[in-house]
């Protein structure tokens, strides 16, 4: 089962670059880039050096249950920076491991998915769980702080 990386959808990113409003009602808040580390959810990218970006408040799921968590999220502020669904590891995966969590279709966490996976290993343990019928998809997430970077979904 091949892995699909997905950056933030692309509605999703416009609504933040044009103000609007975030999951706790917030404006998004812009930044630049200074010193590097900032890994965009809509390019899959780190930014530049001097690039416009902006934290949001983000909740990557469509409805709400007690599994529906929310966190901050950085994005490019260039209106139309997006990336295209890969089957590559994002190159904004610059982190030594990540969370890859499992989601059942009506976004709960299954049980027993949630691992803490070196980056090169990634492509493979995604594989190995969407090839689990009840995985409807997964997420990546820090380790270190457990943010949101990108869902992926079988190819």
């Amino acid at each position: 089962m091949q892995p699909v990386f997905h950056p933030l959808p692309a509605r999703i990113a416009e609504h933040y670059r044009r103000g609007g409003a975030d999951a706790y009602g917030l404006s998004p808040e812009p930044r630049v880039v200074t010193g590097g580390g900032v890994p965009c959810r809509a390019t899959l990218r780190p930014l530049p050096e001097g690039a416009p970006y902006l934290i949001v408040a983000h909740r990557p799921f469509e409805g709400l249950n007690p599994y529906t968590e929310t966190g901050p999220i950085f994005l490019s502020a260039e209106p139309g920076a997006m990336a295209e669904p890969t089957e590559a590891l994002p190159p904004f995966l610059t982190s030594a491991a990540y969370i890859l969590r499992g989601y059942s279709a009506d976004e709960r966490i299954l049980y027993g998915t949630g691992s803490v996976v070196p980056t090169p290993g990634i492509v493979d343990a995604a594989a190995r769980l969407l090839e689990r019928p009840e995985v409807a998809f997964l997420h990546i997430r820090s380790a270190s702080n457990n943010c949101f970077h990108c869902r992926v979904e079988r190819g």
